[in-house]
């Protein structure tokens, strides 16, 4: 977009600081009224989308930003990715990694003090005995705007779990609440929603617009996603680049695409060693040693996953 003090109108060419009037899509070129915008139109069209395409990608293929919730609040090192590394606790919002709980755990039944590990490793508060405690403690979760307590009580309506009945019209207005208070994930089943058709007429191209701002909000499934989706159509390159930031970030499964397509001939050997180093330094990152011990003691405590 020209933001000099003269610019040039571009259906008229009429000059000056009062040509303020830009392409409602792309903003790149400037008119001096609606008039000249509406007679520029078709010549536009095709530069205009273009250029629309250009910015959608530049979006869309750039690093998501780090989560606010990056680090677990107890050990302060960089949560995994997998779902069975961490656990949300509803009574808090924490989410706390797998090393941490067994750490807890193994603490308190070590001392003795049996009644100790089942309480938050957080705020120490007791985990619910039964699934109405449970729900009560999301439910107050969900008053106080709690994204991830609002995802996953769609999850459970999706599911009819913990009592809770199957209504998919609950699932997507509580789904829809949470990704717009940033939840990916929420963004992400939304998009399987539309694929699926469960609670929405399929929709390919719905489940594609969600799954980009999952993606773009920092969804590793999305992302994977997405890449399947260009590789199944043909375009390696866009697969790629969705691959490459998902392995990034830490999904073994796109790793292990990325290598399929090297072993295909699709990508070269430099593509597929940039990928094993991007996830090698994730999983630096995520490693401890109380992680360790907690995989190695329990299989729940899973915390990545083998990309060989």
């Amino acid at each position: 977009m020209n933001t000099s003090d003269n610019n040039v109108c571009a259906n008229c060419g009429k000059e000056g600081s009062d040509v303020t009037n830009s392409c409602n899509k792309c903003k790149a070129v400037m008119y001096c009224n609606a008039a000249c915008k509406k007679k520029h139109r078709h010549k536009h069209k095709k530069a205009c989308e273009r250029r629309v395409a250009e910015l959608h990608d530049e979006k869309l293929f750039k690093q998501p930003p780090p989560k606010e919730e990056e680090d677990c609040p107890i050990c302060m090192i960089r949560l995994p990715n997998l779902g069975s590394g961490t656990a949300y606790m509803q009574c808090c919002g924490k989410i706390i990694c797998s090393g941490c709980i067994h750490a807890f755990q193994s603490r308190a039944a070590n001392a003795g003090r049996l009644k100790e590990d089942n309480i938050c490793p957080f705020c120490r508060t007791p985990m619910p005995n039964s699934v109405e405690e449970l729900i009560k403690q999301f439910e107050k979760r969900v008053v106080l705007n709690d994204a991830d307590a609002i995802y996953s009580m769609g999850s459970y309506y999706d599911r009819g779990q913990f009592g809770l009945p199957q209504n998919q019209a609950k699932k997507l207005e509580l789904w829809h609440r949470a990704a717009e208070l940033g939840n990916a994930e929420a963004h992400s089943s939304i998009g399987c929603s539309y694929r699926d058709g469960r609670g929405v007429e399929v929709n390919e191209k719905m489940a594609t617009h969600y799954y980009e701002l999952a993606a773009m909000g920092g969804s590793s499934i999305a992302r994977f996603n997405l890449g399947a989706y260009e590789g199944n159509a043909g375009n390696v390159d866009r697969a790629l680049k969705h691959f490459m930031i998902a392995a990034r970030n830490g999904d073994a499964i796109s790793l292990k695409s990325i290598k399929g397509m090297y072993k295909n001939g699709d990508v070269t050997k430099d593509d597929y060693a940039s990928a094993l180093q991007y996830y090698q330094a994730y999983l630096d990152e995520i490693k401890s040693d109380q992680r360790d011990e907690a995989a190695a003691s329990n299989g729940r405590y899973k915390y990545y996953e083998s990309a060989v």
